[in-house]
């Protein structure tokens, strides 16, 4: 099946038009190139010249969507052109031919055209002052040179630069590109970053306090009840506190105040003692010497997410944590008893196990959450592995 020709532009279907109209003009003149001669011009009509004029106005259409095949004809109007009297619009249409195939052509024939016409330039200038020995043979050669060589060269040029232009450009797009994706990127993590932080602060006082509303609203002794909303009103503070404290980081430091200290290691047995008035079975083994700042932030959040985890979905027992140093590496496991419940006693949605598993992955460590066989039956496991940078901690 035949490929229909591409339209031609229209800036090229004017030159044509125009190099046409300018070649008749000179006709009607009487201006050419060349006078009859027997010698060198075969057909001394006047009207012959017009044949390799409208064939190369022809050509001009075909400079961009077909610049080699616009330059193999005109290459043969031109000789055409040579046994007539002649055109200087068909001289001048043929150089933009040569500049166009180059400019437009593929990269092979923009690379082929120069040298060749360089080649012809130098035999046409060499080859008949040898031939004659007379200097004036050299004349042809500049001839061939400025028909051919000089649009090739400028061609080339024009291309070269042309180039460097289209690849600067998409340099500049990829290199916004790349700038909106870090962008992206960056926004993404410091938005996972914050939720991390909003679950990890404010969930285990949002369960406590809906464990034991839900006690005060189900037991009607007002002791128990009285107790019950003293725990809500003791998580409300604290989780309220949380919450100026993200705000505060939110903020770059806030207008009035300073945004508390990261929670430290040493903050664990005041965490556990929060578990332990929600009414979970705790101990707490610590081990373990100074260690950078986040790596203490990643093990504080892993045992709180853990802590409020069982305060959720644990059997009654005991729950254990345990924090030791080994190497240059922190080892954070936190057990408690695991069974089939029909439903939590505070919906979750999952967001602390993938919390815990992003604070592990961030440092470079391991996390593994799940059920176990333990010796008083089946547990769950929490278990992370966070390396300590070598060097000075934090």
């Amino acid at each position: 099946m035949a490929v229909p020709l591409p339209r031609p532009h229209r800036d090229d279907v004017f030159i044509a038009v125009g190099g046409m109209l300018g070649g008749l003009l000179l006709w009607a003149l009487g201006i050419s190139p060349r006078v009859p001669s027997g010698d060198l011009v075969l057909w001394p009509q006047r009207w012959a010249a017009l044949v390799p004029l409208a064939v190369t106005a022809a050509c001009e259409p075909l400079r961009r969507v077909r610049p080699r095949t616009g330059l193999l004809i005109g290459t043969v109007a031109l000789f055409a052109d040579t046994v007539t009297t002649g055109s200087i619009v068909t001289i001048v249409l043929y150089t933009d031919l040569v500049y166009a195939a180059v400019l437009y052509g593929s990269p092979a024939s923009a690379r082929r055209i120069p040298w060749i016409t360089g080649l012809l330039t130098v035999l046409a200038g060499v080859v008949p002052a040898a031939l004659w020995r007379e200097p004036q043979g050299l004349l042809i050669g500049v001839a061939v040179g400025v028909v051919a060589l000089a649009p090739a060269s400028t061609g080339w040029v024009v291309r070269n630069h042309r180039d460097a232009a289209e690849a600067a450009r998409l340099r500049a797009e990829q290199t916004a590109l790349l700038a909106e994706m870090d962008r992206v990127q960056a926004v993404t993590a410091e938005r996972a970053q914050v939720a991390r932080e909003l679950h990890d602060m404010v969930a285990n006082h949002l369960s406590a306090i809906a464990i034991h509303s839900t006690a005060a609203l189900a037991i009607g002794d007002p002791a128990t009840s009285k107790e019950a909303l003293g725990v809500i009103r003791e998580n409300s503070v604290a989780g309220l506190a949380e919450m100026r404290r993200l705000i505060g980081i939110l903020r770059d430091g806030g207008a009035a105040r300073e945004p508390a200290a990261s929670p430290t290691l040493d903050g664990l047995g005041a965490l556990v003692e929060g578990a332990r008035a929600n009414g979970l079975d705790v101990t707490l083994h610590t081990e373990h010497g100074k260690v950078p700042a986040p790596v203490e932030l990643a093990a504080y959040r892993i045992v709180q997410e853990s802590l409020t985890n069982a305060l959720k979905h644990a059997h009654e027992g005991r729950v254990t944590v345990a924090v030791g140093q080994r190497d240059h590496v922190l080892d954070v496991h936190v057990t408690s008893p695991y069974g089939d419940h029909e439903s939590p006693r505070v919906p979750g949605a999952g967001a602390g196990l993938i919390g815990m598993r992003e604070r592990a992955a961030l440092l470079g460590g391991t996390f593994e959450a799940g059920p176990e066989a333990g010796p008083d039956g089946t547990i769950w496991a929490v278990r992370a592995t966070l390396p300590i940078t070598e060097g000075d901690p934090a």
